[in-house]
């Protein structure tokens, strides 16, 4: 049985590499924010507006504890996920938990160019959004580091570098 939960800053990969890990290992792929707005046919923005932050973490760590009893899956968690609660707590008792790391210029980088799709930073500017990913990087990192593993995230921009990372991530977790 495998089940690993992946987890990082928005942008560090935890999608693109949940994506080629579950498709290696032939497992099921579960990005966390995409599940719970299929759940709800609402997107995260829209819960967010209608149910306020507390009422979304409450359903993020209800359907973390459903998919956390899948087996054979791998979980990309929002990036706040771990930092909620008991939840990282509950991660590290179901699974292998893996950090995705990922240094402010790589993350910087990627995020300019997917802006628009996260509402949370649409409207920075690149000296804004630079300053955000400076605080919440340093904010969020004792939480991210509570997990078993730590797997470096700045190399997944082309097949090669995401088969390299594969490489790396099944190596450091044990897994065939």
């Amino acid at each position: 049985m495998i089940r690993v939960f992946l987890m990082g800053f928005m942008g560090a990969g935890k999608t693109t590499l949940g994506k080629a890990l579950a498709r290696d290992l032939g497992v099921s792929f579960i990005d966390l924010d995409q599940y719970i707005e299929n759940r709800y046919s609402k997107s995260v923005s829209q819960l967010f507006a209608t149910r306020g932050e507390q009422g979304f973490r409450e359903i993020e760590s209800r359907l973390l504890r459903e998919v956390g009893e899948f087996d054979d899956v791998v979980v990309s968690c929002g990036g706040s996920t771990p930092l909620i609660g008991d939840n990282m707590d509950y991660m590290l008792s179901r699974g292998k938990t893996v950090y995705l790391k990922c240094d402010n210029a790589t993350l910087l980088s990627r995020l300019k160019t997917a802006r628009a799709q996260r509402p949370l930073i649409a409207s920075k500017t690149d000296e804004e959004l630079a300053a955000f990913i400076e605080s919440e990087t340093k904010r969020r990192e004792p939480g991210y580091l509570r997990a078993e593993y730590i797997c470096p995230g700045d190399r997944l921009e082309s097949r090669g570098q995401i088969a390299e990372t594969l490489v790396y991530i099944k190596e450091l977790l044990d897994i065939k």
